[in-house]
């Protein structure tokens, strides 16, 4: 990191984060052409856990090349200044590379989407069909490496 005065060496301030953002940005690289998808998510016991149709680009990515970079980011807000050049950027932000696992058991495929949605809802639930967890995807995502960063403005 090129400026160590805003990194984030504090892992609960790291976790943090992880569990206050709203939305997590996987980058994903097909064929060496990078694509890039904001999902709902959900950190948990280490982990991040995020859901998906069964079928689409993303799926079709990550069933060939499963290392993946993320990034979230909480509290942004501009920092004006008299000149242009001289506005900051308020800020928290994580960014860490991992690889996506696919979860095929029905009891992890639930727990996946427990976390999640109890994030967004604040409740869990509980009636998952056959049919909706058949056709729905859970991708568990091993943390290999993560960092944060912090700006004040």
């Amino acid at each position: 990191m090129r400026r160590r005065d805003k990194e984030i060496i504090d892992r609960a301030l790291i976790d943090i984060i992880l569990e206050a953002a709203v939305v997590c940005r996987i980058a994903l690289c097909e064929d060496d052409r990078p694509y890039i998808v904001p999902m709902n998510f959900a950190y948990w016991d280490g982990y991040l856990f995020l859901h998906s149709a069964g079928e689409g680009k993303k799926i079709d990515i990550l069933k060939k090349n499963q290392n993946l970079c993320f990034e979230v980011d909480t509290e942004c807000e501009p920092v004006p200044a008299d000149k242009p050049c001289d506005w900051s950027m308020k800020y928290y932000s994580v960014i860490g590379f991992g690889r996506a696992v696919l979860v095929e058991g029905i009891e992890e495929k639930k727990k996946g989407l427990d976390v999640i949605v109890e994030k967004y809802s604040g409740k869990p639930y509980t009636h998952y069909t056959e049919e909706m967890l058949d056709r729905l995807v859970v991708i568990k995502v091993e943390i290999e490496n993560i960092t944060g960063k912090m700006s004040k403005g």
